[in-house]
């Protein structure tokens, strides 16, 4: 079965142009369409995609609303689609379920394998464009929406914590591998083992415990 993709975003041209380049991948198959996070939330619940990219930025109700309500329903995938010049919310979006995020500037080749990487059940954050997104909000308040409370990260291990803050600064697992000179198998250990303890999801939200716990920041 292909994969099943909602795109949700304001922009006419913004959907048309990620329809054409998601419909070049043969296990990709575009469902449905919407251009306010109201119709995003009616199509998440008719058609049960199995991914939906969502634009932070719409008319009456914005993305990070429409991906908390779509998410407390039913089970999808989100990916966020912002700007890094101009959303500042990026953070709030992750905090509130989303599995990642990408530029719309993204390449054709990699939007095709972001669907597919969060469609597999893993959390799309490459280590590039999570420096960038430390860059951008580490040193700005939590959102509302991101509320943290104790030090949830004392159920870990020193070397789960020394994983998860490395994670938090954008390493993958074999960059973590080389970095703490183990190997790339025990570094997913570590990380599928702290996901369990903590009771996240996925990669996204070790990362947004990490800050909100002041491991990194």
């Amino acid at each position: 079965m292909p994969i099943s993709v909602l795109l949700a975003d304001d922009q006419h041209l913004v959907r048309a142009g990620f329809r054409s380049l998601l419909r070049r991948g043969r296990d990709i198959e575009v469902v449905g369409e919407a251009s306010t996070g109201d119709e995003a939330v009616r199509a998440a619940r008719q058609l049960k995609p199995d991914v939906i990219l969502m634009d932070i930025r719409m008319p009456g109700m914005d993305g990070i609303t429409a991906t908390r309500q779509i998410l407390a329903a039913q089970e999808t995938k989100i990916i966020i689609l912002t700007t890094f010049e101009t959303d500042e919310y990026v953070f709030a979006a992750l905090a509130a379920g989303a599995s990642g995020f990408l530029t719309k500037e993204v390449d054709p080749d990699g939007l095709r394998t972001a669907v597919r990487v969060v469609a597999a059940g893993d959390a799309l954050l490459s280590p590039s464009v999570t420096r960038r997104v430390v860059g951008e909000f580490a040193h700005r308040p939590v959102p509302a929406a991101a509320t943290g409370g104790g030090d949830r990260l004392a159920v870990l291990t020193e070397r789960e914590r020394e994983v998860v803050r490395l994670i938090a600064t954008g390493l993958s697992n074999d960059e973590i591998a080389r970095q703490l000179v183990i190997s790339p198998l025990t570094a997913k250990t570590h990380v599928t083992r702290a996901i369990a303890k903590l009771g996240v999801r996925d990669r996204v939200q070790l990362v947004i415990v990490a800050y909100e716990d002041g491991l990194v920041g």
